[in-house]
C-alpha cells in the first residue's frame, strides 16, 4: 500500500504540474508533507537544496531521494518511475497518434517544418558543447574524440551507444 501512496504523491503532480520539475514542486511538498507526513517543512526543504545541488532533473531526484526513505529501494524506483510516467503516456499517446496519422499531407508538412528547428537546436548545443569541452579537457583531447567519433558513426556505422560508451571510457581513464 506503501508504494501506491509513493506512486500516486509524485504521479498527480506530474499530471497536474504543468512546467516540469520546479513548477511541481510545490505540489509535491502538499502530498509529502501535508497529506502524508513523511517529511517535515524544514526536511523537505533539505532535500529540495540538496535536489538543486545536483545536476540533473530536480523532479526526479527529488522522488528517488522521498521514495527511498519511504520505502526503500523499491520506493525510489516508485518515485521515480512515477515522476516520468505523466510525459511517457503523453509521449506514447502523441506518437500513436503521428504513428496513425503519418500518412497525412498535414502531419508530414509539420514534421518537415519541424525537423529544420531540431537541426538548428542540435547544432547550437553541440557548439556549445564543444565550446566548453576543450576548456575543461584541452583542444588536443577534444579533438581526438570529435574525430575518432565522426570515424566510427559516419564511416564505420557504429552504433552511437558503443561511442558514447568509448567515450566516456577514454574519458576516464585519460582524462581522470
Amino acid at each position: 500500500m506503501i508504494l501506491w501512496k509513493i506512486f500516486l504523491a509524485f504521479f498527480i503532480p506530474g499530471i497536474v504540474g504543468y512546467g516540469g520539475g520546479p513548477a511541481s514542486i510545490p505540489l509535491v511538498e502538499n502530498e509529502v508533507v501535508d497529506r502524508y507526513g513523511w517529511l517535515t517543512v524544514s526536511e523537505f526543504s533539505e532535500v529540495l537544496a540538496l535536489g538543486n545541488a545536483l545536476p540533473g532533473p530536480i523532479a526526479t531526484k527529488m522522488a528517488g531521494y522521498i521514495g527511498y526513505e519511504v520505502a526503500g529501494i523499491p520506493g525510489a524506483i516508485v518515485g521515480i518511475f512515477a515522476t516520468v510516467a505523466p510525459s511517457l503516456i503523453l509521449m506514447i499517446v502523441l506518437l500513436g497518434f503521428l504513428y496513425k496519422h503519418k500518412d497525412s499531407p498535414k502531419v508530414k508538412r509539420m514534421t518537415n517544418y519541424v525537423r529544420p528547428a531540431i537541426a538548428v537546436l542540435l547544432g547550437i548545443m553541440t557548439i556549445s558543447f564543444c565550446s566548453t569541452a576543450y576548456v575543461d579537457t584541452g583542444l588536443m583531447q577534444t579533438i581526438i574524440i570529435i574525430i575518432v567519433s565522426f570515424v566510427l558513426l559516419e564511416k564505420l556505422k557504429v552504433h552511437p551507444a558503443y561511442v558514447i560508451i568509448g567515450a566516456l571510457g577514454y574519458g576516464a581513464i585519460f582524462l581522470a
